[in-house]
């Protein structure tokens, strides 16, 4: 490290820095999942959020969420145990309880502990099955997380399947599962069809938190379950609710009133690396087993990564004069608009 960048060092920014300064200091204003709840426990788990690493672990019913490097000499805390009063430091023992405050430090037992060691937590709450997190909101603020409707309505069965990591911009996964053109192209093999490709005019509609799209075809099919693959003539209505940055959710209606919710949470953990975190609720198929459901929605997110993760620039390009669009571009257009009007650089992820 040069004097220079000492000089300059801030430890809140992360010392590996992907994004620009300037759209770094935006996304940390919005809430992201980090993990699945089911996969957090007394523990430490590693993870990554906008360049900065994490590290999560649960004391009784309290949920700690901090910066995964201890303050001592910057090791992970992911690499140490849980030793039933805090997480231990793989590097020199140093113990931090169910705060992140650091409760032991055995080389000198009887030293008054300062508060410079530590942990530098963040905001974190449960929902729908993910631990999501903010980097800057105080822990007692209400949490600005996407809503999922139906989440909590008893006759859905609520699914959170693995996660899936995309080795490209967010931004570009999320505008993906918005377009409702590639799904002839795209995914022929699970809910698309070849022979079907026109697309219906549709519309959007600015929101407080982004903008909604309804979408009605006749491209569609059930998913697991039934041999019926739709009804002659049944026009689907695809419900989107886009929640800037990264977040949307899908409502599909499929015949016979049954109904489906798929969140697409593209969480950014670098600029070129994305967790996607899809939590479903649904009212079909309930006595199915779930991991029929995971396998199918898996083969989805794995016909798109393909696609999402070979676009070139790898950057998403706010300024619309950049890239090329016809008229079923529409929610594409309006995701670019509202990011440039929340004031992300025109090449944004640059």
């Amino acid at each position: 490290m040069t004097s220079k960048a000492i000089a300059t060092f801030n430890p809140d920014l992360p010392v590996h820095m992907t994004f620009e300064e300037h759209d770094w200091h935006l996304l940390t204003k919005y809430w992201y999942p980090i993990a699945l709840t089911r996969d957090i426990t007394e523990q430490p788990y590693g993870t990554m959020l906008l360049d900065m690493p994490l590290v999560i672990y649960k004391m009784g019913d309290e949920l700690i969420v901090a910066k995964d490097a201890y303050p001592h000499r910057c090791v992970p805390l992911s690499l140490g145990k849980n030793d039933g009063q805090g997480v231990v430091c793989r590097y020199h023992g140093l113990r931090f309880d169910d705060h992140g405050h650091c409760n032991r430090i055995p080389a000198y037992p009887e030293q008054k502990i300062s508060p410079h060691f530590n942990l530098r937590t963040y905001a974190a709450v449960e929902r729908y099955g993910l631990i999501w997190c903010n980097l800057t909101a105080h822990s007692e603020a209400e949490p600005n997380i996407p809503s999922m409707p139906n989440w909590e309505d008893a006759d859905f069965q609520q699914l959170v399947w693995p996660t899936v990591d995309f080795q490209c911009f967010a931004g570009r996964q999320l505008e993906d599962f918005i377009d409702v053109a590639h799904f002839a192209w795209v995914h022929p093999d699970t809910f698309g069809d070849p022979a079907n490709v026109e697309v219906p005019d549709y519309t959007t509609i600015e929101t407080e938190t982004g903008f909604n799209a309804d979408y009605w075809s006749s491209v569609g099919r059930y998913q697991i379950g039934l041999e019926q693959r739709g009804q002659k003539g049944f026009q689907w209505l695809r419900h989107f609710e886009i929640h800037l940055p990264f977040t949307a959710t899908l409502t599909i209606h499929f015949p016979n009133n049954s109904k489906q919710v798929i969140m697409n949470a593209a969480s950014p953990m670098t600029a070129r690396s994305t967790r996607l975190f899809a939590p479903i609720c649904r009212n079909y198929d309930k006595d199915l087993p779930v991991e029929d459901a995971y396998d199918f929605n898996l083969k989805i997110f794995e016909e798109d990564r393909l696609v999402s993760e070979s676009q070139k620039p790898e950057y998403l390009p706010l300024d619309l004069s950049i890239e090329a669009h016809f008229p079923t571009d529409r929610s594409s257009r309006m995701y670019r608009k509202l990011l440039r009007k929340k004031e992300f650089s025109p090449l944004f992820a640059a």
